[in-house]
């Protein structure tokens, strides 16, 4: 480890290089991407390939996107793959045949991709399909396990696991093959019935069914260690899966036991002095053994994601926390550049093969140590997102926002040409949706639901925030839903009783102004019908409007990108929040217990949060930042 008084050279050097000021996400994120400028090189003096060190990188910059907003992130994704990618969907440098399940990780990043609003984006729709039919050909056990790689028969690898499925669930859910999460969650009972350790609750790196290999045991058919890596890639697989496969699904709650029964151990074998992990976990005090990278900053994710999710218990909370302060403190260094790198991960480790590794204590030490290895960067910039989130803070825990899906009710054919609701929903990815916002209100720690029928005593009970957005009119919709007396004085008792509202509408062309605006007036508000910022093409300076320094609801926003709205009437009570040209963008206020806000567009929808599509200089992502945490506040 560099000394002390070097350290603190440094990091004025890195910050007048504009790195310090950046998170430690981006800050890896960004010393990557100058070290790989061209292509992702895996190995020195190997050739670039489609690879899955490649594909957990992409997926890392995708994290560091959906936290900053920042466009050169999602470019530099979007460039890697189409080095590889053709128009009819090949993938350059892959063989199906090989079938192996590294070659599967990549494909996260391609339906990431396809999920966008993108031109020409079915290459990414049929690469992946590419993928999905190696999975399905893919040799199994007599059980139903997937074969690491063709030349590596009946043997089952932890590292399978976070190379096949996360790519495997998200496929299923996106295009609606729901028999398959019960294979997905087969390849993980299978290793917990034949590789999680009783004494220790680790898990053996591998699993031969054929008990023929010379580094099985030739009664259980286990490799002799636990290395860290392996389980690293365990323990990140069930928390990535988790995301996609569904709660009602008896699986759901399958994994999270073994994340349950991982956890304790993890804690267990944590080097207390450190906070971080040895290359073989149980060994600590063997000689030889050292402190690793790339497991500490895997097992340091698992362990904070899994609290955050809701899966662990808040007092694993400490151990994740605690590990990653080891990973700064053991494994960071800065360059004279400015960038910084990650010491001490193993370069690899496996079983079997030529030459043979036969999964001695001595083999996996044997392996070469190498700085910025791929397989520790990727987990240490998924683990510092995590802890980033955590000192942002959670103001929404235990809070419930829902999302009206009543009266903005529209629809499209979806991935697979069935009917879907869109617009403005939760679930919507591409520019149309509100994905983004409602990630902004999980983040602060807050549950969002879709709120399907008129708004009820019910329905609204254990709601803390309520959202109203662009609700149809006879244009936009054959048979709209619109706002009615009942309808109004329900949402405003809910109101008095302490909740918060957020309507936001559109211009008067394209929504039901008149029967939201006789909710508003209730609550001394009202639309002027006059229409503002509209803007023509690509000239985005007509779609400005400046926040006023020490604004309450924005105190982290100076400029924001709102088009074609309709301007607000407001009453002596109401705090006006955006204003331009003196005329009410945005208005607060307070009625009885609860709140009130309103503003003339639902401008945080995907277009304008995910920064592909705005220049920088208009805040509207970290608007939706403050936006969610103000309104959180207020419960």
């Amino acid at each position: 480890m560099i000394k002390r008084a070097f350290f603190v050279f440094c990091i004025l050097l890195s910050s007048a290089l504009g790195f310090a000021q950046n998170s430690w996400s981006e800050r890896m994120a960004l010393s990557f991407m100058q070290n790989h400028q061209d292509s992702i090189v895996v190995k020195p003096k190997i050739t670039a390939r489609w690879d899955y060190e490649q594909g957990l990188m992409l997926k890392a910059l995708e994290k560091v996107w959906r936290k900053t907003a920042d466009p050169k992130y999602f470019n530099y994704i979007q460039n890697d793959l189409d080095r590889y990618v053709s128009k009819d969907g090949d993938i350059r440098t892959y063989d199906i045949e090989d079938y192996n399940l590294d070659n599967i990780a990549t494909g996260r990043a391609l339906l990431m991709l396809y999920q966008q609003s993108l031109p020409d984006k079915e290459k990414y729709r049929k690469a992946a399909d590419l993928l999905w039919q190696q999975l399905e050909e893919q040799p199994l056990t007599k059980e139903g396990g997937y074969w690491h790689k063709k030349r590596y028969p009946f043997q089952m690898w932890l590292d399978g696991l976070f190379m096949a499925e996360p790519f495997s669930a998200e496929y299923s859910k996106m295009f609606n093959h729901p028999e398959h999460f019960d294979h997905i969650v087969r390849q993980f009972s299978l290793i917990d019935k034949y590789a999680v350790d009783s004494k220790t609750g680790l898990i053996y790196h591998g699993y031969d069914e054929s008990r023929e290999q010379k580094w099985a045991d030739k009664q259980t058919g286990l490799s002799e260690h636990f290395w860290g890596r392996a389980i690293g890639w365990y323990a990140m697989a069930l928390v990535e899966v988790l995301d996609y496969l569904p709660e009602e699904h008896p699986g759901h709650s399958q994994l999270i036991s073994y994340l349950q029964k991982l956890a304790p151990a993890l804690v267990r074998y944590q080097d207390t002095k450190s906070g971080v992990w040895y290359q073989m976990t149980a060994l600590a005090g063997k000689e030889g053994n050292y402190l690793e990278a790339s497991s500490s900053c895997m097992f340091t994710y698992a362990l904070l994601k899994g609290v955050r999710m809701g899966y662990l218990d808040t007092s694993f909370r400490e151990a994740g926390i605690k590990g990653f302060n080891g990973i700064i403190k053991e494994f960071i260094t800065i360059e004279d550049n400015g960038q910084i790198s990650l010491e001490n991960t193993v370069s690899v480790g496996g079983l079997g093969g030529e030459p043979y590794r036969d999964g001695t204590y001595e083999y996996y030490l044997s392996e070469p140590i190498r700085k910025n290895d791929l397989k520790g960067l990727g987990p240490f910039i998924f683990a510092a997102i995590e802890m980033e989130l955590i000192e942002e803070g959670f103001p929404g825990a235990g809070q419930k926002v829902g999302l009206d899906y009543h009266f903005n009710k529209e629809f499209r054919k979806d991935w697979n040409g069935n009917k879907e609701q869109f617009h403005y929903t939760w679930e919507d990815t591409q520019h149309s949706g509100f994905l983004w916002l409602g990630d902004t209100f999980r983040n602060y720690g807050a549950e969002i639901v879709a709120i399907k029928e008129k708004p009820t005593k019910a329905n609204l009970q254990d709601l803390n925030v309520y959202i109203l957005v662009d609700p149809d009119d006879k244009k936009e919709t054959d048979a709209p839903n619109f706002i009615d007396k009942k309808d109004i004085k329900t949402i405003k008792k809910w109101v008095g009783n302490g909740g918060t509202l957020l309507v936001m509408t559109n211009d008067s062309a394209h929504c039901d102004l008149p029967n939201v605006n006789e909710l508003i007036k209730v609550f001394g508000l009202s639309f002027t019908y006059k229409d503002i910022n509209m803007v023509q093409g690509r000239e985005f300076s007509m779609g400005a409007v400046n926040v006023g320094s020490g604004n309450t609801v924005f105190p982290n926003v100076s400029k924001v990108y709102i088009k074609e709205l309709v301007t607000l009437n407001t009453n002596s009570a109401a705090s006006k929040i955006l204003t331009k040209d003196s005329e009410v963008i945005m208005a607060e206020v307070k009625y009885k217990n609860g709140n009130v806000l309103v503003v003339g567009d639902p401008w945080l929808y995907n277009e304008y949060v995910d920064g592909r599509k705005i220049p920088m200089e208009y805040q509207n992502f970290q608007a939706a930042k403050d936006l969610a945490k103000y309104i959180l506040s207020k419960q």
